[in-house]
C-alpha cells in the first residue's frame, strides 16, 4: 500500500533542499578510522582520589599528570554502593552494574545454601595453569552474573576483538576480562602471570616465553628506596603512629629478600607490597600487548586491556593511605604509568588509544592517624560482635545458635530454627537490629525483610546498601559502621568497605584526544557510568546489567 506524505512533510522537504546549508547532515557512518584501536583499562586498587590530588604537585609530566592534564578527570566520582572492597569495585568497572544485579558482593560471602565461605571468582571445574590450585583460589568468572563491556565488544565483532587483562589478584583480573576475555594473575608461590583452564588449555608461546625468562626473579635483594628528596615527604605520619606486624617494618629503605636466603614463595609473596608487584604487572601487560599484536588488530576492530595494578592496596592496608610509603609508592607508580604510556605511543600511537584510569575503592587512615585528627575512630572484632549477639538472642527466645554465619557485613539467621520454636522471621530480625544498634560502632542496620519489601529508602547510605545488597546471596541483616570505625582486628594498618566518601570517592579519569574532551570535572559520576561511556565511543551494546550514564560531558 502507497504511502501518502503529509503537505507539513513535504513543505519542511522543500526547505530543508532549498536551506541545505543550514539542515543538519546525516551522521557520518561508523568506521574503523573512527574507533580507537585499543582501550586501555587500569585500575589501582586502593587508590583513593583523595591522594591523587594531595600528591599531584609531585606527579612526573608523564604519568598520571598526563591523564590529568591531557584528559577529563572527574573529582566527584564514585564507587556508588554501600561495600566498597576489591572484587565489587572491579565488578563495576566494565559491568556498569551495582552488585544487587552483578551478584559479586564481596571478596567472599557465605553460600545461602551451604552456609560456608566462598571466594568471588572460585570455581573447581577449572585450575591455573602450571600452578598448584587450591579449591578456593580463583579461576573463573561463574558468580559474576552479568557480562561486561568487553564481552559485548568481542559479541559486536564476533570474537575478533581481542579482551586481555592482568592483575596482582586473580579478582582484578578475572571480573575485569568477563565472560569471554582472558585473565592473567599474579602467583604468589612462584611469582609468575598464570591463566587458568577456563580460558585456554595451555599459555601461549609469547606467555611461555615470558615466563621462562623469570623476570620476578631479578628485584631479589634489591632495595625500594625513597623517590623524592625527603623533604617531600615533610607532611606524611608520623612512622612510630603505625607499628608494623612482627617480621616486618614500616620504613624505606624496604628490602626484598626471603628468611630461607634463597629465592623462594616468601619473596614472591613479600613482593606484593611495593612497587616491583606493579612493575611486573605493567611488563606482563607490554608482552602481552606484542603477543596478541593488540591495538593491531588484523580485522581492524578495537582490542581492549585491562590491567589492574593491585599494591597500592596492600601498601595502603599495611600502612595506612597517609604514610610516606603510600605516598612514596604512589610516586613511583607514576612513573611506572608514564613509561607503560611512552611504550604504547610508540606500539600502537597514543593518538589510537583510549585509557580509563579508576580505583575499585578508597581507603581510611588509619585509627591511630585518625585519632591524631580528634576523629572517633576504632577497629571492632567481628567475632565477639556476633557471639555477643547470638547469646542477646538466645536469651531473649530460648533458642541458641540463631546467629548461622556471618562475613561482615553480612549475617546470615536461621530462619528455619526460628520457625521451628514458631518464631516469627520479622521479630528475630528486628531483636538483631536493635542490639547490634546499641553496641559501640554500629551506626545503622538492614534486615532483608526492610530490602525486600522496599522500605530501605531516603538517605544516600541507604541507596548503597541496597544496591550492594543481593537478594540471592547476601545475608538477613546487614550493618553499617560509624564513620572512620572499621571490623578488623590487631593495632596497626586500616580497612576499606564503608559506605562513606573516603572509601567510595576514587579516580575517574579518561584520556583519547580524539574522543575526549580535556579538562577537570566537578560533576557527580560514579565507576559505573565507564561501561556504558565505553559502550557509546565503541558502537557496542551496553553490558547487560549497566545502570550508568553516558559521560556525554566529556565526549568530542
Amino acid at each position: 500500500m502507497t504511502k501518502h506524505l503529509s503537505l507539513r512533510a513535504i513543505t519542511i522537504a522543500a526547505s530543508c533542499l532549498a536551506l541545505s546549508h543550514v539542515c543538519a547532515a546525516p551522521a557520518a557512518p561508523t568506521t574503523a578510522s573512527t574507533l580507537p584501536k585499543l582501550v586501555v583499562v587500569l585500575v589501582v586498587d586502593g587508590l583513593p582520589n583523595e591522594q591523587v590530588q594531595r600528591y599531584r604537585d609531585q606527579f612526573g609530566q608523564g604519568g598520571l599528570r598526563r591523564m590529568l592534564d591531557q584528559g577529563a578527570s572527574f573529582s566527584d566520582a564514585h564507587q556508588a554502593h554501600g561495600v566498597t572492597v576489591t572484587a565489587i569495585g572491579h565488578s563495576a568497572v566494565l559491568t556498569g552494574a551495582y552488585p544487587y544485579v552483578h551478584g559479586i558482593i564481596g571478596n567472599n560471602w557465605i553460600d545461602p545454601v551451604t552456609k560456608k565461605s566462598v571466594y568471588c571468582t572460585e570455581d573447581t571445574n577449572y585450575t591455573y595453569i602450571g600452578e598448584e590450585t587450591k579449591p578456593s583460589d580463583g579461576t573463573s568468572p561463574a558468580k559474576l552474573k552479568v557480562n561486561t563491556l568487553g564481552d559485548e565488544l568481542r559479541y559486536a565483532t564476533g570474537s575478533r576483538s581481542k579482551v586481555i587483562t592482568v592483575s596482582g589478584k586473580d579478582r582484578g583480573a578475572i571480573l575485569l576480562a568477563g565472560k569471554t576475555g582472558t585473565a592473567y594473575m599474579y602467583m604468589d608461590k612462584t611469582g609468575d602471570f598464570a591463566s587458568s583452564t577456563y580460558y585456554m588449555k595451555q599459555h601461549p608461546e609469547w606467555a611461555q616465553k615470558y615466563l621462562a625468562s623469570k623476570p620476578q626473579d631479578r628485584y631479589y635483594g634489591k632495595t625500594w628506596a625513597p623517590l623524592l628528596p625527603e623533604s617531600a615527604y615533610a607532611g606524611d605520619a608520623p612512622e612510630e603512629l603505625n607499628q608494623p606486624k612482627a617480621g616486618s617494618h614500616n620504613r624505606l629503605p624496604y628490602t626484598y629478600y626471603s628468611e630461607s636466603g634463597e629465592i623462594d614463595a616468601g619473596y614472591y609473596a613479600s613482593l606484593r607490597v611495593g612497587p616491583f608487584l606493579d612493575q611486573l604487572t605493567l611488563d606482563f601487560a607490554r608482552a602481552a600487548v606484542e603477543g596478541e599484536n593488540l591495538g593491531r588488530n588484523p580485522a581492524g576492530v578495537p582490542d581492549l586491556l585491562g590491567v589492574s595494578l593491585s599494591a597500592h592496596d596492600y601498601v595502603n592496608h599495611a600502612f595506612g593511605p597517609e604514610s610516606k610509603l603510600s605516598h612514596d609508592h604512589l610516586q613511583r607508580l607514576d612513573r611506572m604509568l608514564a613509561d607503560f604510556f611512552n611504550y604504547l605511543d610508540k606500539r600502537v600511537g597514543m593518538d589510537n588509544v583510549l585509557v580509563v584510569l579508576t580505583a575499585d575503592h578508597g581507603f581510611p587512615n588509619t585509627p591511630e592517624f585518625a585519632k591524631t585528627q580528634n576523629l572517633d575512630a576504632q577497629r571492632i572484632d567481628g567475632d565477639k560482635l556476633m557471639a555477643a549477639l547470638d547469646q542477646h538472642l538466645a536469651a531473649k527466645f530460648g533458642v541458641s545458635k540463631l546467629v548461622q554465619a556471618w562475613s561482615l557485613p553480612n549475617i546470615h539467621l536461621d530462619y528455619a530454627l526460628a520457625e521451628q520454636n514458631k518464631l516469627k522471621r520479622e521479630d528475630v530480625e528486628t531483636a538483631a537490629a536493635r542490639f547490634l544498634l546499641a553496641q559501640n560502632g554500629i551506626v545503622d542496620t538492614f534486615t532483608r525483610t526492610q530490602f525486600e519489601s522496599g522500605a530501605v529508602q531516603g538517605t544516600h547510605i541507604n541507596t548503597l546498601m541496597r544496591r550492594a545488597w543481593n537478594r540471592e546471596s547476601s545475608g538477613d541483616l546487614m550493618v553499617v559502621t560509624k564513620p572512620f570505625w572499621y571490623f578488623g582486628t590487631g593495632i596497626s594498618g586500616t580497612s576499606h568497605g564503608s559506605p562513606y566518601a573516603y572509601d567510595t570517592n576514587v579516580p575517574l579519569m579518561i584520556m583519547g584526544k580524539r574522543w575526549i574532551k580535556p579538562g577537570a570535572y566537578s560533576q557527580y559520576a560514579e565507576v559505573v557510568d565507564i561501561a556504558p561511556t565505553l559502550a557509546n565511543l565503541l558502537h557496542v551494546r551496553p553490558p547487560a546489567g549497566s545502570e550508568g550514564r553516558v559521560l556525554t560531558e566529556t565526549l568530542r
